[in-house]
């Protein structure tokens, strides 16, 4: 008998610190659609991946801090992420540009040939959406591979409903952005041309932007 195709994996967390936040919701729910999909899927918050901000003599001194280490080995455990961030004045959150610059510090770089989907949730008319766009560029420069289409909840303080999104078409919409996203990862897991054919929108393949830093030896 062949052996079972083994299950997509994929880390799904929320930018935000706050309990009852409305991206930590969104990612509940794409973790939710994600688990109907048929993939594994890693809960995570940005509690789990706390670390100071980035100075560079502190990285001489104590080497990468816990938290980013954390992300690291959870990005490297899974197949693709997702990730709900909200917008602080129209653009990301410092906190989750600080965790980037931790882990961007690895060698090999964890984010590069990641495939990622982009979600925000705001009371705003636009969702959030602006600090999608400038979250996008961090994560490509990295070598992530963003999924083009991404999903903002506008007025999403009125938008949830207890099983999902209030609105039905909106909800379909949702879900039909995760099972594409959830599609294209799951055919690179499983097809490894795919992720030799994949080119940058900034016109560069994966891996070069590895020289980018200097290169460091990693803490133990």
């Amino acid at each position: 008998m062949a052996n079972p195709t083994p299950k997509l994996k994929v880390l799904v967390f929320g930018a935000s610190l706050r309990a009852d936040s409305l991206n930590r919701r969104l990612a509940g729910l794409a973790a939710r659609v994600a688990e109907e999909y048929g993939a594994t899927v890693d809960r995570a918050s940005m509690r789990d991946f706390a670390v100071p901000l980035y100075d560079g003599d502190l990285e001489t001194a104590s080497g990468i801090p816990d938290g980013a280490k954390a992300l690291r080995r959870r990005l490297l455990a899974n197949d693709a992420f997702i990730l709900a961030s909200p917008e602080f004045n129209g653009s990301m959150p410092g906190t989750i540009k600080n965790l980037i610059d931790w882990t961007s510090r690895f060698r090999p770089q964890p984010f590069d040939t990641r495939h990622g989907l982009l979600l925000s949730a705001s009371p705003s008319l636009a969702g959030g959406n602006r600090g999608l766009w400038a979250l996008r560029v961090p994560l490509e420069h990295l070598g992530a591979r963003i999924f083009p289409d991404m999903f903002s909840l506008s007025m999403a303080h009125k938008a949830f409903a207890d099983d999902g999104i209030a609105d039905a078409a909106l909800q379909a919409r949702f879900e039909k952005n995760l099972h594409a996203f959830l599609s294209l990862a799951e055919a690179a897991k499983h097809y490894p041309c795919i992720k030799k054919a994949w080119v940058e929108f900034l016109g560069e393949p994966p891996g070069a932007g590895e020289d980018r830093v200097d290169a460091i030896e990693e803490s133990p």
